[in-house]
């Protein structure tokens, strides 16, 4: 009897110490992120179910995306933030220009790294420390209006001299009043970094002395390579675009009717350029054009967005196993779904197969599969692209020559990363 009741107790004493050891690891984390309705509901069903299934309740905080950055900008400053944080690819430098202002995500064990590509983890890396790691991946992408070249009994081009030829017999059958291409603004330059990326297989910024890796010479080629479009008619000169309102691509009259018959954007706004075509039109996703003499596709990839964990969180492990159960786990997989775009996980790529526009896939197929260095989030600083493109539009008007626009860029880009040494 007293060895019964000795084995109850033993018992009973070992399943106190098995709740105490459970309750101990569970934990109470936060999560930060931007979004619409569709992506609010379906994170927060992510959350809690795999909040559920690791053992951890995980407060959401979401709003649209406007006044996100200064609200993060104001938390981290104060060491306020979510234990997970939802941040713009771009913001890296602003939060972490030395790598150290997020958790090191390649230290965690509850983080399953093999399921994203090298250059998927280069490119949420600072300094060799993993400080995001790529929800999605998105790029640039060339999409077509087939019917216009169909139309004037040509073909599609696969590059820039086909693309010249193209033009020529569009005109001539179609009229002066039809172009094969579209370049404003933030479109241009890419289109030039895309010539010169092409031509010296470098990025902008060289990641060793955080300066442009690119020569005078290198980007005064890429920027005339802009010019000569204009000259043959492939696309419409800044001017004529200004004079029209710079009105949007897909929502211009000529694009819906096919008189502009491509453009280079994201894969992922293949909706937004296709629905506005009239009926009949057929618009498709193909791979980048190559300038001659190119040594790599030059693709612009990279991350829609990265998952960060607070390196103040003191629930860091937990917090691991939270973004795993998101990004690589049927649970998060399933609940997420394509809210966040295509994702960069092998593992959820391959559960969502066959989800989402056949043409987007496509498109996201082209950009992943394409070659090209990995670029710097200093592409996207506000500074640098403004300086880019404000010098870019001056060319157009004549008011600087090609060369003169390279060194202002090059000056006005070395000037801002001066700033993060």
């Amino acid at each position: 009897m007293k060895l019964k009741r000795f084995a109850a107790v033993l018992t009973s004493t070992a399943l106190i110490s098995m709740t105490v050891a459970q309750a101990a690891s569970a934990a109470e984390l936060r999560m930060s992120w931007w979004g619409g309705d569709s992506r609010h509901v379906a994170t927060q069903k992510a959350l809690e179910a795999c909040g559920a299934k690791h053992g951890h309740t995980i407060k959401g905080e979401f709003t649209g995306f406007d006044g996100y950055l200064e609200k993060l900008t104001t938390q981290m400053a104060g060491g306020t933030e979510a234990d997970i944080v939802q941040i713009n690819w771009p913001w890296m430098p602003l939060f972490s220009r030395d790598g150290t202002g997020f958790a090191d995500l390649g230290t965690l064990k509850g983080l399953d790294l093999t399921q994203w590509s090298e250059a998927d983890l280069n490119s949420g890396s600072v300094d060799g420390k993993l400080q995001g790691i790529s929800v999605s991946t998105t790029g640039r992408t060339f999409f077509f209006n087939e019917t216009t070249f169909q139309k004037a009994g040509v073909a599609v081009p696969t590059n820039w001299a086909e693309l010249e030829a193209a033009t020529k017999t569009i005109k001539e059958k179609l009229g002066d009043d039809y172009y094969t291409f579209n370049a404003v603004k933030e479109t241009a330059q890419l289109l030039v970094t895309l010539a010169v990326v092409q031509k010296t297989g470098k990025d902008l910024v060289d990641p060793e002395t955080n300066r442009v890796a690119w020569t005078p010479e290198d980007l005064t080629a890429g920027i005339n390579f802009l010019g000569h479009l204009v000259e043959i008619g492939a696309i419409r000169s800044q001017k004529q675009e200004a004079s029209d309102g710079n009105v949007n691509l897909f929502e211009k009259p000529d694009w819906a009717a096919g008189k502009i018959a491509g453009s280079y954007e994201w894969d992922s706004t293949f909706s937004k350029y296709a629905d506005p075509l009239q009926e009949g039109q057929v618009l498709k996703p193909f791979p980048m054009l190559h300038i001659e003499g190119a040594v790599t596709d030059g693709v612009y990839r990279k991350p829609s967005m990265l998952f960060s964990i607070s390196k103040n969180s003191k629930n860091q492990e937990a917090a691991a196993q939270i973004v795993n159960c998101l990004l690589n786990e049927p649970e998060g997989i399933d609940a997420l779904g394509t809210s966040r775009g295509l994702p960069s996980s092998k593992v959820a790529a391959e559960r969502l197969a066959g989800e989402g526009e056949p043409e987007v896939r496509a498109a996201n197929a082209i950009v992943v599969a394409a070659s090209g260095p990995v670029i710097s989030p200093f592409n996207e600083h506000p500074e640098v692209r403004g300086n880019f493109i404000d010098t870019l539009e001056e060319f157009a008007y004549g008011k600087i020559s090609a060369e003169d626009a390279a060194q202002q860029i090059i000056d006005g880009t070395n000037d801002v990363l001066a700033e993060f040494d």
